[in-house]
């Protein structure tokens, strides 16, 4: 989207603003752990949270693997400015949630599983707390879902821009389109439906 002008950090306000508002019109108001992974997805992820903040709800996060640029070290001091707490042990932190955000792999995601994802994922696949994941589910191909079956099974499946070809694969609850800022030839290129009034997220099915 550099192309039309957009930079990173104003993608990621509005990725990260769409998924949580998203969530607040499907799951009722509490315990929300985002699970944060190492890249952009990851960084839509910590938006969320902070959003969710605002929102009444009670976020916390799972960040295992940090990287080193200003970016990502921003938005986890605003997540900490906003008393998001960062937690270690992901089996006794999804337990205690209402609701897990899956912000650990984004489009661009090439198996195999790395520690510590790989465990990480085996603990979200195991549990009964919905899941939201952010563009597509992680351990999915963007093409042809879950081909090598380490990926999850969301309940809602936020679109990020547009749906990816995997989308049809999914089978949860909800399906909403997220991201409000595609320009008009594009949006219409890629047959986007029109948001409904001032809504930054949009239910597909």
């Amino acid at each position: 989207m550099s192309k039309h002008g957009y930079s990173i950090e104003q993608l990621m306000e509005l990725a990260g603003l769409s998924v949580a508002e998203s969530i607040t019109k499907e799951y009722p108001k509490g315990k929300v752990l985002v699970c944060a992974g190492p890249g952009n997805n990851g960084g839509d992820g910590l938006v969320a949270a902070r959003h969710l903040c605002h929102f009444g709800y009670q976020p916390s996060l799972y960040y295992p693997k940090k990287p080193a640029k200003d970016l990502y070290k921003n938005l986890l001091l605003q997540c900490k400015n906003h008393n998001v707490p960062e937690i270690d042990d992901l089996a006794a932190a999804v337990a205690d949630s209402d609701l897990v955000v899956d912000a650990l792999f984004g489009f661009s995601f090439k198996g195999p599983v790395r520690p510590p994802f790989d465990k990480a994922l085996d603990i979200l696949r195991a549990t009964d707390r919905p899941i939201v994941s952010v563009d597509i589910p992680s351990g999915w191909d963007v093409e042809q879902g879950d081909v090598n079956g380490v990926g999850l099974n969301p309940d809602m499946l936020i679109s990020l821009t547009a749906p990816k070809i995997c989308a049809r694969m999914f089978n949860g609850r909800y399906h909403y389109l997220g991201g409000r800022f595609v320009p008009p030839d594009m949006a219409s290129d890629l047959n986007l439906p029109d948001y409904p009034g001032s809504s930054q997220a949009m239910r597909l099915s």
